[in-house]
């Protein structure tokens, strides 16, 4: 069975669980945790970490793709490490969210892939694996813009409709920070 059908049942399921739970429909519970004081959180803020967690998993991969290609600019580089350092620790601070909610118990089920536009398909990807050079770092600028993008669009639409503390911080910072690493980027493409 392909990894996409895996996670579109496993989204099924969870959105059956919120809706059984009552964390449906922008519904707020608090979550008792053993090592945390009860946390508040609505739909929105699991679907957000659901969704979020593999799309900046993609982004780490197309980071680990460029970084591991000779002759790239070092602008680009220190730009895909940048990305690679400040995403990887977001995905583990929303996989124990997802622990602290009791979503963990879905594994990789639990995440959801984002909307179309929102991430590289697989045949983006592939062209930027076989990419070298100079192609190499105009396809990860031209694909990371895009990828930012999808990240800011759920981000915003987590700020409409979450209610965690915690998730809401997350969704302004990525908000500004990948608002200033579409301009960097853009600015990049020029020399292109």
């Amino acid at each position: 069975m392909k990894r996409r059908s895996v996670r579109w049942m496993g989204a099924l399921a969870v959105a059956s669980t919120l809706a059984v739970t009552g964390c449906a429909a922008g519904a707020t519970v608090t979550a008792p945790t053993p090592t945390h004081s009860a946390e508040t959180f609505a739909s929105a803020d699991v679907m957000f970490a659901m969704m979020m967690i593999p799309h900046h998993e993609q982004a780490v991969a197309m980071s680990d793709v460029l970084l591991s290609k000779e002759d790239i600019d070092v602008r680009i580089r220190e730009l895909a490490e940048g990305v690679r350092a400040a995403q990887q620790p977001e995905i583990e601070l929303m996989e124990s969210w997802l622990d602290e909610w009791g979503m963990d118990e879905f594994g990789d089920m639990g995440r959801m892939t984002p909307g179309p536009g929102m991430m590289m398909s697989e045949m983006d990807m592939s062209v930027l694996e076989d990419a070298s050079g100079t192609d190499a770092e105009r396809v990860f600028l031209e694909e990371m813009i895009v990828h930012h993008e999808g990240a800011i669009q759920m981000s915003q639409a987590l700020l409409e409709a979450g209610s965690n503390p915690g998730s809401r911080d997350l969704a302004e910072e990525i908000i500004v920070d990948q608002t200033d690493e579409i301009a960097l980027m853009r600015d990049l493409l020029t020399e292109y």
